[in-house]
Order: structure tokens, then C-alpha cells, then sequence
């Protein structure tokens, strides 16, 4: 594996909801939060607690009350992003746990390169500013290939791609330490890669955005 100055790290499972609300709506991104946050909570309470009932029912308010928080400050940064980006191209999601900022691959690089397309690099700059305004979170970078061609060049030019997104964010005032970079190589598609157009949509870097305490 290539040696850069990030972490390269396997990419982050999103934590699974394990509640809904009463009447059968879905939870709103605080209490997707306040959920995680208590059962992160409770389970680390349990496992440092003299008395594991006490510890956990301990955790689980302090966690519900920051997994709370977390969900309010991901709301304000999702907003701030879809408004700095409206037009770009870039997708985003909101879980309640974790922003998901994703970069198809044909407004990010062209064929084969992993030089980042001069006109995408605002964007990026864009993202850059929010990490900074919302400093509290951990970045993981995710570059992501198609099927076609060998699987070690696919993985190879998932990473070298991830690295190029990170190194422009990195240049614009976020610290390299805040950021996690993975090449996921030709693994983990999101649509088929029987037709073009899903080739096209498992071509892309993900920008993964979590709060921590």
C-alpha cells in the first residue's frame, strides 16, 4: 500500500438505527443521533463502571445528549454544504450519524487521471471551508472504481484519487491528522456494473463527515 501522510484506514461501517419513532415516522437526524449517541453511551458506560447497570444508564444520557448535538450541528453543516454546492453536482446525505459527501467521478478527474479537473477544485475548496468552520469531526476519503480493468490497478487508482482529494482539502487549512483515506478499489459498488450508466455511478470519492465528542 502507498505511503502517504494519512491514516489509510479500511472505510467506516454507518452505525445501524435500531429505534423508530412512535407513530411509525422516521426519526428526524437528532433523534438518529440522541439514539446512537445513547447506545455508544450506555455501552461505554458499562465497560469502564464499577457497577455496569449504573455506568450504562449513565453513558446512555450523556451519549443521548451529544448524539442530540450531533445531529443539530450535522443539519447546520448539510444545509451550509447544499448551499455552497448547489449546482456542483456533488450529492449529500445526512444520516443523522454522519454527513456523506459524494464526488462523481466525471466532475472530479477525468479517464484514468488522478489529477483532480481544475473547474472541481472550488468545490473542494468549498468542503475545505466547512471542515474548518466544523472542526470537530473525523474526514474519511473514500475513492471508489468501477469493475472494468484489473482489480490492483482499480484499487491502486481508488486510493491515488482519495489522496488527491485529501491533499487539495489538506492544502486549503484542514489538518492531515483529521483525515482517514481508503482506496475501495472496484469493492463496494452502489449500482450495477452490468451498464454504463450504474459503471458510472460506482466511479466516485466519498467524503465521509463524523462528529466526535
Amino acid at each position: 500500500m502507498r505511503m502517504t501522510k494519512y491514516r489509510i484506514v479500511p472505510a467506516l461501517g454507518v452505525v445501524a438505527i435500531l429505534a423508530a419513532c412512535a407513530e411509525g415516522q422516521e426519526p428526524n437526524n437528532r433523534v438518529t443521533g440522541s439514539i446512537a449517541g445513547a447506545l455508544a453511551g450506555a455501552a461505554a458506560g458499562a465497560a469502564i463502571a464499577d457497577n455496569d447497570q449504573r455506568g450504562a444508564i449513565i453513558g446512555g444520557i450523556l451519549g443521548g445528549i451529544a448524539g442530540g448535538a450531533y445531529g443539530d450541528f450535522l443539519d447546520q453543516q448539510e444545509a451550509e454544504l447544499r448551499r455552497d454546492l448547489e449546482g456542483s453536482g456533488v450529492g449529500i446525505e445526512n444520516t443523522g450519524q454522519e454527513l456523506i459527501v459524494t464526488l462523481p467521478n466525471a466532475i472530479t478527474f477525468a479517464v484514468d487521471s488522478t489529477t483532480v479537473r481544475p473547474a472541481f477544485r472550488n468545490d473542494l475548496v468549498q468542503i475545505a471551508q466547512s471542515l474548518i468552520a466544523y472542526p470537530n469531526s473525523i474526514v474519511e476519503i473514500t475513492g471508489h472504481t468501477d469493475s472494468d480493468g484489473p482489480t490492483a490497478y482499480n484499487q491502486d487508482l481508488s486510493e491515488r484519487r482519495a489522496i488527491a482529494v485529501a491533499d487539495i482539502i489538506a492544502a486549503n487549512g484542514v489538518p492531515a491528522s483529521r483525515m482517514r483515506v481508503f482506496g475501495g478499489g472496484e469493492q463496494f459498488p452502489i449500482a450495477t456494473n452490468e451498464t454504463e450508466a450504474g459503471k458510472a455511478q460506482n466511479r466516485r470519492v466519498e467524503i465521509v463527515i463524523t462528529p466526535q465528542g
